[in-house]
């Protein structure tokens, strides 16, 4: 593995056809330009690209949602990852986790989450490690989420104390 220096920033219109590209590429869930869009509006703060060499090789996308929490007792704000893709060629090299931890930081520090979950494939074992490290984890499953029929884990955890790893 070879070590890539990346930096982060917050999405810009400008990045939607590839933030768009690396999501159809990366992931079986696809989303219109719209969706893009209105995450970027309503919570700017917590979509999140990185770059390498000034291209765009990773992003993660969240929102803030009021509701139950899973970890946290109550009604409560708390924050989705919606999406969060990294391309092939630049994966296990630290970018996934610095956007992991920099959404979970706007989310809690900037919109005033309580909580952060998201869903991930059952099968999806390294996106499972990545987010066991930073402690979320497993509080549901949910049959057949996935188009494809695949089962879906929700995993979550506070946001009350550091979004670092554990």
């Amino acid at each position: 593995m070879i070590n890539v220096e990346f930096t982060l920033r917050k999405f810009e219109p400008r990045d939607l056809d590839i933030v768009m590209y690396i999501n159809r590429t990366t992931l079986p869930e696809n989303y219109t330009s719209r969706f893009f869009m209105e995450h970027h509006e309503r919570f700017p703060e917590a979509f999140l690209v990185a770059e390498v060499e000034g291209n765009v090789v990773g992003y993660v996308m969240s929102r803030v949602e009021l509701g139950l929490g899973c970890t946290v007792k109550g009604i409560i704000k708390k924050g989705h990852i919606v999406s969060i893709a990294v391309l092939p060629d630049y994966r296990r090299r630290g970018i996934g986790s610095k956007l992991l931890e920099q959404a979970m930081e706007a989310l809690k520090d900037i919109y005033g989450c309580k909580e952060v979950y998201l869903e991930v494939r059952v099968s999806n074992n390294p996106a499972i490690s990545l987010y066991e490290k930073y402690g979320f984890r497993k509080v549901k499953i949910i049959r057949g989420y996935y188009l494809d029929g695949e089962d879906a884990y929700i995993m979550a955890r506070p946001l009350i104390f550091t979004a670092k790893p554990i």
